[in-house]
């Protein structure tokens, strides 16, 4: 069984010791004397849990919890903060800024561990996050998609699925599949973060299937970025002799063998300008509809539906 993931962000190597040493035999334990280096570790190790010290050598832990949760890979990664004795204000200001637990330096080892397993359960309880991914899963998907029927508020919704996924997952193991779900999410984040705006909506269905939320007005815009930025990194998910050739070979739905290129992506955009939903059932079917047609073509390909009622 995997174990989970816990990045240890303080500049003092003593702490960063003892910590690893308390936690290595039940966690996988990645360490950051700095706030760069957890952002580097953030992105290269997606941890499970983060633990955090207040005041680092280049930027404080406040800061680093606020652009964690404004990131939408990460906003719902439990993050502990540790502070120094006494310290009331950093306590709060940590709080303030997103963290959800905090403790007092020195600590107890076990008073650690005891808080790091309820993060982790009150996590998993409160969240139904894609484990993979850590986006948000179908009870958030479904109750954001809700929350805009109530307000009559006029939305897009991007249905997206990576192409030829199943041959490439078949021909190089679940390991390469799971890479290729994690990068797709990483693109998609930064297409919204760079081309959408701060209220948009990031889902993963399952597999290789997920869902944005955005205004009608940045549904293409964010779409083509998408397009763009994962048919340029498409190739470096085939091994070198296979990248150079162009193609793999795997069997098809039906068994027979056949020659797959560098995955592409289809993407479905339905909105609710032209049509009245009733509920999100109809919302998924059209989407469905429309990312099915999408993945006809060979290239990478977005379809609007502009259909009336």
């Amino acid at each position: 069984m995997n174990k989970l993931k816990i990045l240890v962000v303080d500049d003092n190597l003593d702490i960063l010791d003892l910590i690893e040493a308390t936690l290595e035999s039940e966690f996988e334990v990645f360490r950051a004397d700095s706030g760069s280096q957890a952002f580097i570790q953030l992105k290269e190790n997606t941890p499970d849990l983060l633990i955090l010290d207040y005041m680092l050598p280049d930027i404080n832990g406040d800061e680093i919890c606020k652009k964690i949760r404004q990131n939408v890979l990460l906003m719902n990664l439990p993050v502990l903060m540790l502070t120094g004795k006494g310290e009331v204000e950093d306590k709060v200001k940590g709080l303030e800024s997103g963290a959800d637990d905090y403790m007092t330096k020195p600590f107890l080892p076990q008073e650690l561990i005891a808080r790091i397993r309820m993060l982790i359960r009150r996590s998993s309880l409160n969240l139904d996050a894609n484990p993979l991914t850590r986006l948000p899963g179908n009870i958030s998907i479904n109750k954001e998609l809700e929350n805009k029927l109530k307000t009559n508020e006029k939305f897009a919704v991007l249905y997206i699925d990576i192409d030829n996924f199943k041959a490439l997952n078949d021909y190089y193991g679940f390991g390469r599949g799971d890479e290729v779900i994690k990068e797709t999410s990483r693109i998609l984040a930064a297409s919204i973060q760079e081309k959408g705006q701060f209220s948009d909506f990031i889902g993963h269905i399952g597999g290789d299937d997920f869902v944005i939320i955005t205004s009608i007005e940045k549904a293409e815009i964010i779409s083509k970025d998408i397009i763009s930025k994962f048919d340029s990194f498409s190739p470096n998910f085939f091994d070198t002799k296979d990248r150079e050739k162009g193609y793999i070979e795997a069997k098809t739905r039906d068994g027979e063998h056949s020659k797959f290129s560098f995955p592409t992506i289809s993407i479905g955009i339905i909105t609710n300008e032209q049509k009245n939903f009733s509920h999100v059932a109809q919302i998924g079917s059209r989407g469905a509809e429309l990312k099915g047609l999408a993945k006809k073509f060979p290239e990478s390909k977005y379809i609007f539906d502009r259909r009336k009622d």
